[in-house]
């Protein structure tokens, strides 16, 4: 675990407002957990990011806020309800709560709107603990195993499990 200063800072922003650079550190965060560590190459820009629903929340840098070091975007879904994705971390900063973070600001956007995501598998316990419960069978997804996991409406209360 790295010693960088951890900025205190959890920010959110509707697509529209984000700002160029804000877009691209975000992008470049994806990128370099996903498509370079994970050594999954898939297309990263799904055409999402820039929908005028989508959110995105992140935290920056201890260094420079703007630098973000753990990020999720959460969708409204053409159907209803949300999925939440893209949820990320990096190497150096791992171990600090930081996705928890994330996940109870994204939920209390939702609020007790049913949210869905796609859990790689070594990570659904953190999801569990936000009240998300498995749905259907295993998958792989680039070589890693994937469940999908949903939150059913009304399940505003598992937000406030101490993951402020």
């Amino acid at each position: 675990m790295s010693t960088q200063p951890l900025a205190e800072v959890l920010h959110r922003e509707w697509a529209a407002n984000l700002t160029p650079a804000r877009l691209y550190s975000l992008l470049r965060l994806r990128v370099a957990v996903f498509v370079v560590e994970q050594e999954c190459p898939y297309p990263e820009l799904d055409g999402r990011d820039l929908e005028p629903t989508t959110r995105h929340f992140w935290i920056g840098s201890g260094t420079d806020p703007e630098v973000a070091v753990a990020c999720l975007r959460l969708l409204a879904e053409p159907g209803g309800g949300y999925r939440i994705g893209r949820v990320c971390t990096a190497r150096q900063v791992r171990g600090r709560g930081l996705s928890g973070r994330l996940m109870a600001a994204a939920l209390a956007d939702v609020g007790d709107a049913e949210c869905v995501l796609d859990a790689q598998v070594q990570v659904a316990g953190l999801y569990a603990e936000f009240g998300f419960q498995r749905i259907g069978e295993e998958f792989v997804e680039d070589g890693i195993p994937h469940v999908t996991m949903r939150r059913p409406s009304g399940r505003r209360g598992d937000v406030d499990r101490g993951h402020r």
